[in-house]
């Protein structure tokens, strides 16, 4: 970094907001020096390059930019190689265009196409969040000083989707390795896709049955207990001599990824003729599944890692036995205090009044029947 010189010419070298800047000055070294100079200092005021100079940065730039110097430091590795994923769709439209040419009307034209692709509109929303972070992270570095708006689909939070018993045995059956056993362990922990991915040998503890997760959505320490299935399922997993995770991916070191394993479950979704059904979705039949089978709703709040019981309360109605118990409950609070006898005494009083007025009319319509 600083100056150089190169078939006679001095050069200067230096970064700015991630990017590598090589600029040619000429043959006067000390000119090289004075500009250079000038540049530093411009950059420790955060000054450099005037507002036309910083609308000519396109959005590949920008996405490599957010990336390596917000990314990649403040996300969690998982929701950074996510990132990742995410941008290259973002760049497949957007690509060479200049950042401060994006408008609101790109931004729909984007939502469109991607709905044209039938992609589920809560995947464009984790991809429209990305975007937004984007132009948000590129204002804060004056970058641009005006962003697009960005609107979201509206999407229903209650809906719950789950496996029936068939739906699961056709999936398991036509699945392959490892998807079938990530698809068995999601099914019978409730573990998100992410914490699947990320398990790692040493977070399991085969003697306790007990799988610690460290990486949470809520980034706070996990227990997850193993049944027999899933014990089964990790104990026949081939673990690899170079990497310390359950499922490493082609190198051979991380684990495999995200988006491979999403897009093979889409397709052996739309292979078994599962409709409406997301990975995600796994997660949620672990919880009706237990609910369904009388498990109380706070087990499957810790369970799940829910901080909130508001979350956990969608799986209520699944439950057979949920209302009955409840109204039940009352019915023995009113037996201690003897209401149900006293509302007993009332229902005979009032049949006997009935049928006495009952026998009156009776009376009545016969004495004044002619002849």
């Amino acid at each position: 970094m600083g100056i150089f010189k190169r078939d006679g010419n001095y050069w200067i070298d230096f970064y700015y907001l991630g990017k590598r800047y090589r600029k040619k000055i000429g043959s006067n070294k000390k000119q090289a020096e004075v500009i250079y100079g000038k540049i530093k200092s411009q950059i420790v005021e955060g000054k450099y390059l005037d507002i036309k100079r910083n609308q000519k940065i396109k959005f590949n730039e920008i996405t490599n930019i957010f990336l390596d110097n917000y990314s990649k430091v403040n996300n969690k590795s998982s929701t950074y190689y996510r990132n990742i994923s995410i941008i290259k769709h973002l760049r497949d439209f957007f690509g060479d265009i200049y950042l401060y040419e994006i408008k609101d009307i790109h931004i729909e034209n984007y939502k469109k196409q991607r709905i044209q692709q039938e992609i589920n509109p809560s995947t464009i929303n984790r991809e429209l969040a990305v975007l937004r972070a984007i132009f948000n992270k590129a204002k804060q570095w004056e970058i641009i000083f005006n962003t697009p708006k960005i609107r979201l689909f509206k999407i229903d939070n209650s809906r719950l989707r789950y496996l029936t018993d068939k739906e699961y045995s056709d999936l398991l059956n036509i699945s392959c390795e490892p998807l079938r056993s990530i698809i068995v362990i999601g099914v019978n922990t409730g573990m998100r896709r992410g914490e699947i991915l990320n398990l790692k040998w040493q977070d399991i503890d085969f003697k306790q049955n007990l799988i610690v997760l460290w990486d949470t959505k809520n980034k706070e320490k996990r227990y997850v207990p193993m049944n027999k299935i899933v014990r089964d399922t990790l104990i026949n997993t081939n673990r690899s001599r170079n990497s310390d995770y359950v499922f490493p991916g082609k190198d051979g070191i991380n684990h495999i990824s995200e988006h491979y394993i999403s897009h093979l479950f889409e397709k052996i979704i739309k292979k078994v003729g599962i409709k409406d059904f997301r990975f995600h979705d796994l997660r949620h039949t672990f919880a009706s599944w237990l609910v369904m089978a009388g498990i109380d709703l706070k087990t499957v709040q810790e369970l799940l890692g829910h901080k909130t019981f508001t979350m956990t309360l969608r799986y209520a109605h699944l439950s057979p036995e949920h209302q009955k118990m409840a109204v039940e409950i009352l019915e023995e609070k009113n037996k201690t205090i003897g209401v149900q006898k006293e509302m007993n005494g009332h229902y005979l009083d009032t049949k006997a009044k009935l049928q006495k007025s009952k026998n009156l009319g009776f009376l009545i319509n016969s004495m004044n029947a002619p002849g």
